[in-house]
């Protein structure tokens, strides 16, 4: 499994948390927590993002998947995300932004 240096993790998960709490919901709702009322991403590999889901029942881990398969390099990182979101956006009938 591909791991990424964590000053690299690190930034990735203070973008995604600070600037992008309703991707991270729209995203894990898609992909395997529709009920979700909240989501952080707390990790990522070059297989998945990682996320806490908030639901009904409580807070559980879901990883998803990156759409284009295994990732091994730092910008291949947001290309990915990116590609989550408008499938995640697609899936649940929301309008994505522009990037």
């Amino acid at each position: 499994m591909t791991t990424f240096p964590a000053d690299v993790v690190q930034a990735v998960l203070a973008h995604m948390n600070d600037d992008h709490t309703d991707d991270n919901l729209l995203i894990v709702r898609a992909f395997g927590a529709p009920e979700a009322t909240a989501a952080t991403m707390t990790g990522l590999d070059g297989e998945a993002g990682v996320f806490a889901v908030s639901e009904p029942s409580g807070v559980r881990e879901l990883r998803v998947p990156w759409p284009g398969g295994r990732i091994t390099e730092r910008p291949e990182i947001r290309r990915e995300v990116v590609v989550l979101y408008e499938q995640a956006c697609a899936a649940l009938g929301v309008e994505p932004r522009q990037h």
